[in-house]
């Protein structure tokens, strides 16, 4: 009877340790996730904002396309006038 009972404790025993070792496992690996996760986002936003700069540098250079163009139209017409009047 006594050995029983000394064994059922061994048991119970060997169980908790078990549980907690699969807990501390999990702790850790959720403690891992949260980093990778963190790194993702992290990663996620440092693409974003390089997008934004990447689409704000192409509008700057859209627009001294324009200037430059509308400037030589300017020109042009300038130039045109002056024969004209000579």
């Amino acid at each position: 009877m006594m050995m029983m009972v000394m064994m059922m404790v061994m048991v119970m025993m060997m169980v908790v340790i078990m549980m907690m070792m699969i807990m501390l496992m999990m702790m850790m690996m959720m403690k891992m996730m949260m980093i990778m996760m963190m790194m993702m986002m992290m990663m996620m936003l440092m693409v974003m904002v390089m997008m934004m700069l990447l689409v704000v540098v192409v509008m700057i250079m859209m627009i001294m396309m324009m200037i430059i163009m509308m400037m030589m139209m300017m020109i042009m017409m300038m130039m045109r006038m002056m024969i004209m009047m000579r």
